[in-house]
């Protein structure tokens, strides 16, 4: 299982949101690609970059900065999301030496979308699906649609993608441990990897997702935790190895 170091970008700087809402953040660098630097010397394996302006503007707003952190450590595989709702943004990021890029509002809004770019960019697709109760939320987490995670989950893998990323939004940033069990179901639910995103407090929650890895949970996100401390991610990473 892989640990997966988030890095948000906030006006260019590296920040953490409490349960997605812009106005509650907290700036913890002015130098993203030095934070990157600081993962990828303890051990990551890959990067979880999220452009938070992006997202609210439904276009790339931290591009430059995304640009700079894959030039920086190419060896390092790069996952981005945030804004990303066209085939040109998408292209502009694998052409820069993304790995992989992450749809959420436009795939929940517009499925297919995601069904004609799995197939352009095969293995290069994942799919963001931010939850509260059981429903997908979309449009920075303002809304809850009525769409039912593993329902939309089976759908996407139907189409082709990469794999999933699955937050539970209540959680998020919050430092109250992983909803393992309802990460836990939506794995079982596909075959497709599940990445759990959202809560990751300490080596507990590592341990209480390591039990399950088996189901199909290929790796976790880490955010505030490392950035706070409560996670030292070195020991976490070769943790979550172990599973």
């Amino acid at each position: 299982m892989l640990l997966i170091p988030a890095i948000d970008l906030k006006d260019g700087k590296c920040v953490r949101l409490r349960q997605g809402r812009m106005e509650d953040d907290t700036v913890f660098s002015d130098d993203p690609v030095a934070v990157a630097g600081r993962w990828v010397a303890a051990g990551a394996k890959r990067l979880h970059l999220v452009d938070l302006d992006g997202a609210f503007a439904g276009k790339p707003k931290n591009a430059e900065v995304i640009h700079a952190i894959v030039a920086a450590y190419p060896a390092v595989p790069v996952q981005i999301g945030g804004g990303i709702r066209d085939e040109e943004t998408i292209e502009a990021y694998l052409n820069a030496g993304v790995e992989y890029v992450i749809i959420g509002t436009k795939a929940v809004n517009e499925p297919h979308f995601v069904r004609d770019i799995a197939l352009e960019y095969p293995r290069r697709i994942i799919v963001g699906l931010d939850a509260k109760d059981g429903k997908v939320a979309i449009d920075g987490w303002s809304k809850l649609s009525k769409h039912d995670v593993i329902d939309l989950a089976q759908h996407f893998e139907a189409d082709g993608v990469e794999a999933i990323i699955y937050t539970d939004i209540s959680r998020d940033g919050m430092m109250q441990g992983i909803n393992v069990e309802a990460t836990a179901r939506l794995a079982r639910a596909i075959t497709i990897p599940v990445i759990a995103s959202g809560g990751i407090t300490n080596l507990d929650d590592i341990k209480a997702l390591g039990a399950v890895a088996g189901d199909g949970i290929m790796g976790a996100i880490t955010g505030r935790a490392i950035y706070e401390g409560t996670l030292d991610f070195a020991e976490a990473e070769r943790l979550a190895e172990s599973y």
